[in-house]
């Protein structure tokens, strides 16, 4: 049984219940047991219930003018909190791409029956998207994908190794996006073809101590190794204090980001990068990339 909060989450709004009595308990965690505060809108809080699908999931990012659909590189997130897709759904504890879970039939399966019917269709209805749109998917043991949610962006940690491979320039990945506001016969972004890193690109998140509930702030970090081109520490939940150091502040810390030739290599170097890191209660899955390594 899934149980979602039907409301903003931070992306930690979903329980996938083996019993009835972890829905339930998720569902009074949800609405607050014996509470009658109403939500941001005036509404009372609610809950979605819904049937669990299985399969393997994965991130599908494109790119639209409104009318015309340019699919980024393929990538797959890791929700849960634990080694082996184990412990509580989070924002995203590391991501890589591609995704070999997306073969060329999928991925033509997917812009054929989800994305472009949803372009298409609010383009119809007066609605036209520009912009990113994220699907995310859940891909069954037969390779029928079925849409789990819709973001307006780019996913978060999907970005950090997507784009670590892309070699087209994004600025001009987003004028041609933008060409056709106000003017969609001033469409040009089926004439962009994007280029792509051949390798594979890994990223793991190092969160802070006790994410994804209530997370300890300020914790000092040490030992972030210096960047390059083919090797990135990303900033997402830090700042600095008025001497300099860098501090916690937030649930997800650092992305630590590596290209490869090959899943496994990227594995490799990536885990080399966060390794020299240190914080208080820093937590990292060691396993980002399982599933493309069994394939």
């Amino acid at each position: 049984i899934v149980v979602k909060a039907d409301g903003l989450a931070a992306g930690k709004g979903v329980v996938v219940a083996s019993t009835l009595a972890e829905a339930h308990r998720a569902i009074d965690h949800m609405l607050g047991v014996g509470a009658q505060a109403p939500s941001a809108d005036g509404q009372m809080a609610r809950v979605v219930i819904e049937q669990v699908l299985e399969g393997e999931e994965a991130s599908f990012i494109v790119i639209s003018d409104g009318r015309q659909v340019l699919a980024l590189a393929t990538s797959q997130d890791h929700k849960r909190i634990g080694d082996g897709d184990t412990g509580p759904n989070t924002g995203g504890m590391g991501a890589y791409s591609p995704a070999p879970v997306v073969t060329p039939n999928v991925h033509a399966r997917v812009m054929q029956e989800i994305i472009l019917p949803t372009i298409h269709g609010m383009a119809r209805e007066g609605t036209p998207f520009t912009g990113f749109l994220y699907a995310g998917l859940m891909i069954d043991a037969q390779g029928h994908p079925r849409t789990l949610e819709f973001n307006a962006r780019l996913g978060d940690p999907e970005t950090q190794p997507i784009l670590m491979r892309l070699k087209t320039d994004l600025f001009d990945v987003l004028m041609h996006a933008t060409a056709a506001v106000g003017s969609p016969d001033a469409s040009t972004l089926d004439l962009l073809e994007l280029q792509w890193d051949r390798r594979v690109a890994l990223g793991v998140v190092l969160a802070a101590y006790g994410y994804p509930g209530d997370v300890r702030l300020g914790d000092a970090i040490s030992g972030l190794p210096a960047g390059s081109d083919d090797a990135m520490v990303f900033h997402a939940g830090t700042r600095l204090d008025g001497a300099g150091q860098v501090l916690t502040s937030g649930g997800r810390v650092l992305c630590a980001t590596a290209l490869g030739d090959g899943i496994r290599l990227a594995q490799q170097r990536a885990y080399e990068l966060l390794a020299p890191i240190h914080f208080d209660g820093a937590q990292y899955r060691r396993d980002i990339g399982h599933h493309a390594l069994k394939r």
